[in-house]
């Protein structure tokens, strides 16, 4: 069986969201082309994320020194395991789905603490001596942006932070193919708001067939 991840990072909800709407277009379509593939819904924000802080980069240290898992801080613990339980979900999917808006030419801190669990050694990527080599091979991802301007196109798309790092982590990690799917200008062009949503629901369902 398929396992498709859908990784939301918008803390809005479907109809107060270009990125949402279009999203779970994409969604449902999917659902209709294989309803044997299974989709595992992960909410950035209403999920514990831990953000990288001192217990986890202590609690690691730790660890490499051979200090046992049991004899870490509780705090430490606590947070340590619960990353071990995001990359293990990554890890456990084929097909990866971003959901997030564009704010101030990046994506919501939520989303960078949850790229920051993924880059796990020994379990996402290894050193070599030639360098790091990502492990999750064989993956792809979609990443659903809204954006108040228009950013698809140069130079306007050397300001788009956001996807340049994720694709840039994911590509680290092995997962070399990552599409971006844009809603962009609503803001810039209010007069084309509904449209902006029409246009990019109707793209949405068109991909989720073949994707």
């Amino acid at each position: 069986m398929t396992t498709l991840l859908y990784i939301n990072a918008n803390p809005l909800e479907p109809h107060e969201s270009m990125s949402l709407a279009a999203a779970e277009a994409f969604l449902g379509a999917y659902r209709e082309a294989r309803p044997q593939d299974e989709i595992v819904r992960l909410d950035l924000y209403r999920s514990y994320i831990p953000a990288l802080d001192a217990d986890i980069l202590r609690g690691w240290n730790a660890l490499r020194s051979g200090t046992a898992f049991e004899a870490l801080p509780t705090d430490a613990q606590r947070k340590i395991a619960r990353l071990n339980e995001i990359v293990d979900q990554f890890l456990a999917a084929d097909k990866y789905v971003f959901v997030s808006p564009m704010w101030n030419f990046s994506y919501p801190p939520v989303l960078k603490a949850y790229l920051d669990a993924l880059c796990a050694a020994g379990k996402t990527f290894r050193y070599t001596a030639e360098g790091p080599v990502g492990l999750v091979l064989g993956r792809k991802a979609l990443h659903v942006q809204a954006s108040g301007g228009v950013y698809a196109e140069a130079p306007a798309s050397a300001n788009d932070f956001g996807h340049l790092h994720l694709r840039g982590v994911l590509g680290f990690i092995g997962v070399d193919a990552v599409e971006r799917f844009g809603v962009e200008g609503h803001n810039q062009f209010p007069d084309r708001r509904d449209a902006i949503r029409s246009e990019a629901i109707d793209r949405a369902r068109t991909l989720a067939r073949h994707w």
